[in-house]
């Protein structure tokens, strides 16, 4: 399963936040790490605030943080509100399409079991599990002339 650009984003913003254990980040750093347009993450944000993942808070000495402990958030909880869940056309609510197979097909069974063990394995993880620790900026010792520095 490959999953959405706008869940990748999201969960990258959520586990950015995760590291930065209750510290708030802005908008901006998160796009610098990460490499995502501001415009991108702006919409990313919204959803996440909307569904009550972040907590924002605007003007001089704003930015986002989470609005829950790390380890209270599945990934299998976020990647369900996220992502469309359709693997086929047939998944679609209310489904009156063109399949021939429908309603008697069984890989509808089949894709609708492979899809509960994928998120029943997500959901046994959680934002805390994949945030791990946080990563120091490396100091840089100055090596003898002639010499890179060397990182410590």
């Amino acid at each position: 399963m490959q999953l959405t650009k706008f869940t990748d984003y999201s969960l990258r913003v959520l586990i950015y936040l995760a590291m930065r254990r209750g510290e708030q980040a802005t908008i901006r750093e998160i796009s610098d790490t990460h490499g995502i347009s501001e415009n991108h993450l702006m919409k990313v944000v919204h959803s996440l605030a909307k569904r009550g993942y972040l907590k924002t808070v605007r003007g001089k000495g704003g930015g986002i943080s989470l609005a829950r402990m790390a380890d209270e958030v599945s990934i299998g909880s976020v990647i369900r509100e996220l992502e469309p869940m359709t693997p086929v056309e047939c998944f679609v609510p209310n489904y009156k399409g063109s399949c021939d197979l429908f309603p008697g097909c069984r890989l509808r069974g089949v894709l609708r079991g492979a899809q509960a063990a994928f998120l029943g394995s997500l959901d046994q993880y959680m934002l805390s599990d994949v945030a791990g620790p946080r990563r120091r900026a490396q100091q840089r010792v100055a090596l003898p002339a002639g010499r890179r520095t060397q990182a410590r």
